[in-house]
């Protein structure tokens, strides 16, 4: 956030603000409070200023929103990839859409609410999309292979990032699974009643899905 922004948020004071500070104040009130917490009079609360004022600056919420989403994108593509061989790079490039939707879940779930997770994801996308024509794919086995990492990542993210809290208790998949009498070996339904360890499943599947596309 801007130092105009920072000290509009913290003081109180009106100060003179553009539509950056107001796009880093949103910014910064999804991270620390949540989506809901975003609307157009909250945010002029926080920055002393009137509701029209933020209007005038940012346009309607969505437009808002999309600015919002385009500074969270470009400061995500700022990861480094990392790897000596085309599959390794490739790899980390994966990790990086991974790894940036846990590092803002706020912002990923505002993106998700709003239809702009694209939006938010892209840079990451084109990245890995130079990775992978490093490796020697063009055209269509290019985006096959691209669309085959991204389906296995954003496949993961669904289940990894869902909210067990807002599930009946008797619902959830362990709870089934523990209740499950269906000629199974014990150790299996034992096994499919803990905790799933999405991280490490979603790794040994990436792994995999490069391999199968990008030579060693």
């Amino acid at each position: 956030m801007s130092q105009n922004a920072t000290s509009a948020v913290n003081t109180g004071r009106r100060t003179g603000l553009d539509r950056d500070d107001m796009v880093a104040a949103a910014l910064h009130l999804v991270e620390c409070e949540g989506p809901a917490a975003l609307t157009m009079r909250r945010l002029a609360a926080e920055l002393d200023v009137t509701t029209n004022t933020v209007y005038w600056h940012v346009g309607s919420r969505d437009e808002l929103i999309a600015e919002l989403i385009r500074s969270c994108s470009a400061r995500m593509a700022e990861r480094e990839i990392s790897g000596e061989t085309p599959q390794q790079r490739i790899i980390s490039a994966a990790r990086n859409v991974w790894d940036s939707a846990f590092a803002n879940r706020a912002v990923t779930s505002l993106a998700h609410q709003t239809g702009t997770t694209a939006l938010l994801e892209h840079p990451l996308e084109v990245a890995l999309a130079h990775e992978i024509e490093a490796a020697g794919l063009t055209g269509e086995e290019a985006a096959f292979a691209l669309r085959s990492i991204l389906s296995t990542v954003g496949g993961f993210l669904v289940g990894a990032l869902r909210d067990e809290s807002a599930i009946p208790t008797d619902l959830r998949t362990a709870t089934l699974w523990s209740r499950t009498d269906a000629g199974l070996d014990p150790a299996t339904v034992s096994a499919l009643s803990g905790p799933t360890d999405h991280a490490l499943i979603f790794v040994t599947t990436l792994e995999a899905v490069v391999t199968a596309h990008i030579p060693a």
